[in-house]
Formats: C-alpha cells, structure tokens, sequence
C-alpha cells in the first residue's frame, strides 16, 4: 500500500462500526487509523478520520448512519488524523455536540472556534449517559497530548482507547488475531516508543499500575485508534505495552537517511539551498 486509503465501514460488535483506513510511513510501516461509531441510542462518533479522506469518510458514516440522528462527536484529542472531518460533521449532524476536555477545547480553538452550545466538557472519570449505555471517560495508559480521553462503554465491555494499543504494521488486516505474534509484538513496542516517549524516565512501578488499572476493566473488545479490532487480546496488548517501557526511545531517519531512501527508490531528490545547516558551536 503506497497511498492513504480508507475501507468501507464494518461491523465489530454490538451495534458498533469501524470506520479504518491505514496511512503508509515510508521507512516505517503502515499506521492503521480508526474512528468508530456506537450505535446508541444517542448515537456516538469517536473521533472524525484524516483530512485527506474526508470525502471518503463522510460517504462511509452516511451508509451507516443518517447523520441527523448523530448527538455526540467524542473527540479523543484533537490531533490532525482524528478531527478530519469533524467540521462537515458539525455542519451536517445539527444535533450533535463535540465530547472533549478544556484543554481540547482550547487546542482546537486554535485553528478555528468550536460554538459553546455545541461543546460537552468530560473529564477522565466522568460519564456520559447515551440513552442505552453509560461511557466511562478515562485516560489511557499512553498518550502523546495531554487531553487524551479514553472510552470504556460499561454495556459491551468495549475500550476505546485513542492511540493506546496501537501498532506499526506491515499490511493492512481487518482483526489484529491476524497479524503474527511477533510482528504484533514488535509493532506494538515501535509504536508505543513513538507515540510515548516519555515511557523510558516513568518509575516503572507506577506505569504498571496504571497499565493494570486499564487492564481491570477486562475489555472483551479493545478499539484503538491505531490497531485493528482486538477481541479478547488485553492481556497480551498490556504485555507489550509494559515491554515498550524498557524499549530503546524511537530516532527517526535523519536527513541523510531520507535522502538515502529515495534513492533507493528512485524518487527524485527535494531541492535545497546552497545554505548549509550544522550543528551550533560551543567552543
């Protein structure tokens, strides 16, 4: 796969959708990245997809959902491959209202303001009553922004949990009981060091217990936002996290190394300035 691509949505459990598509990184791996929807009888969007795919995206959530029966957009944090289209959402979903935190709030307002009459603040140990089911707002063992918010619906014991769990893969699969054991090990890892780099300078004892806690709610369905579905895998998924934490921090390819690679692939080399750039002297 060498281009962004979104999948059809599909089923994964009760009254659940997944709505995948997987982003190839060149010299990396292929990112699988996820939103859902929670039939509810409030129904619930988490998170909005990758700007790039928004069309795709909006034609997917309108084949399972008529969106102006949408009440909730349960933003996990508001990096750029989780509000894609939430914008269009907004505008086509009259009812709906962004699920996130303060400092969410503001992240957003940043680039453009979020209505208040269209803003639900939740935090981390809070519920959401959605008509049928309760959500447990959490936050999740890793996280690379500080408003993360996690899901736990209590009804189908399924654990939405933004970018914990996730993995770098090879192809694109539709569970992750496809990927093979070690390839699902060592993505995990990779992805846990990139997106938590601060795993290697927590006190180990009380990453565990935070890993653990998440662990406590035994999940039968873990929904990340970067792995395909995982059905009863917490065990193994909390394994790996906790090996990631004694995992070298993740370098990415420098310069050199790009450049290096596109040569190999014969891609044409970017333009550059007779301008050097070195390192900073100290002497």
């Amino acid at each position: 796969m060498n281009s962004v691509t979104m999948f059809a949505p599909r089923a994964v459990g009760e009254k659940t959708h997944i709505l995948p598509a997987f982003f190839p990184v060149p010299m990396l791996g292929l990112i699988p990245v996820n939103a859902f929807l929670i039939g509810a009888t409030e129904p619930v969007l988490v998170d909005t997809g990758l700007f790039p795919l928004s069309d795709e995206f909006m034609a997917g959530l309108r084949s399972i959902l008529d969106l102006d029966a949408l009440r909730w957009i349960w933003l996990t944090h508001v990096d750029a491959d989780h509000i894609g289209s939430l914008e269009r959402i907004l505008a086509a979903a009259p009812r709906a209202r962004v699920v996130t935190t303060f400092l969410g709030l503001g992240k957003y307002n940043l680039r453009g303001a979020l209505p208040p009459d269209r803003v639900h603040l939740l935090n981390p140990g809070q519920q959401l009553d959605v008509g049928d089911r309760t959500l447990l707002a959490l936050r999740p063992a890793t996280y690379d922004a500080p408003e993360t918010t996690a899901l736990f619906d209590m009804r189908t014991r399924t654990l939405f949990s933004s970018d914990s769990y996730g993995a770098v893969l090879d192809a694109p699969v539709e569970d992750a009981a496809e990927i093979p054991a070690a390839r699902l090990r060592d993505g995990s890892i990779l992805w846990a060091t990139i997106e938590a780099p601060w795993l290697q300078i927590v006190v180990s004892e009380a990453f565990e217990r935070v890993v653990e806690s998440q662990r406590a709610l035994k999940p039968e369905l873990v929904l990340s936002s970067h792995l395909p579905p995982a059905r009863g895998m917490m065990d193994t998924l909390s394994a790996h996290l906790l090996s990631a934490r004694g995992a070298a921090p993740f370098v990415g390819p420098d310069q050199a190394a790009m450049i290096a690679a596109m040569r190999a692939a014969d891609v044409p080399e970017p333009r550059v300035s007779q301008s050097r750039v070195s390192a900073p002297s100290f002497a």
